[in-house]
């Protein structure tokens, strides 16, 4: 029946009513939905409406992975650690108006971040599990920049894989693991 609309079954119900009519047999309509409606395993026409004009609404809807939006006091100075040391590229800011909080995304691969300096946004010293597939390669990415912030080492036995943490100027926590899966 999941397949099956209102508009279908009132179909059906005019195909019995002239299927039985050239038998010989006239019907009311409202008769020809309640035949439908018993013969699809429902009480009633009411009953078998309800259900159909479900249909759609109950299909599972696609979710798409979540933004992680990080507290930062001010995007200027998370910037050149998100953008120069990550790699991250900036995709867009958002300002309501001169002198307000600023709202940005960055993003590099498939991760997303949402960095923020409205104060109910996120809390300082979140943290960030993303996956990556090579972390060594990454690791090596982020020693080999010059001025590198910092230098974290691997943690090769790590929950989820090897994992290299990273902590951002407000404290925020990006582990980025590499997943059995991708090992």
């Amino acid at each position: 029946m999941t397949s099956l609309t209102t508009d279908r079954a009132k179909q059906l119900a005019k195909l019995l009513r002239e299927d039985l009519a050239k038998a010989g047999i006239e019907i009311r309509h409202s008769l020809a939905l309640e035949l439908i409606a018993h013969q699809l395993g429902t009480k009633d026409w009411n009953v078998l409406a309800a259900l159909t004009s479900r249909v759609g609404s109950t299909a599972t809807p696609d979710i798409s992975p979540g933004v992680p939006v990080l507290r930062v006091m001010s995007v200027a100075q998370a910037l050149p650690f998100y953008l120069d040391y990550l790699g991250f590229a900036l995709d867009w800011e958002h300002r309501f108006e001169p002198g307000l909080p600023l709202y940005v995304q960055v993003s590099r691969s498939a991760a997303v971040l949402h960095l923020s300096e409205h104060h109910g946004d996120g809390v300082p010293n979140s943290a960030v599990w993303i996956p990556v597939r090579d972390v060594f390669a990454l690791h090596e990415e982020l020693l080999a920049r010059p001025n590198a912030p910092v230098r974290p080492g691997i943690d090769p036995d790590a929950p989820g894989g090897p994992t290299l943490q990273v902590v951002d100027p407000y404290g925020n926590i990006l582990r980025f693991t590499q997943p059995p899966s991708a090992q």
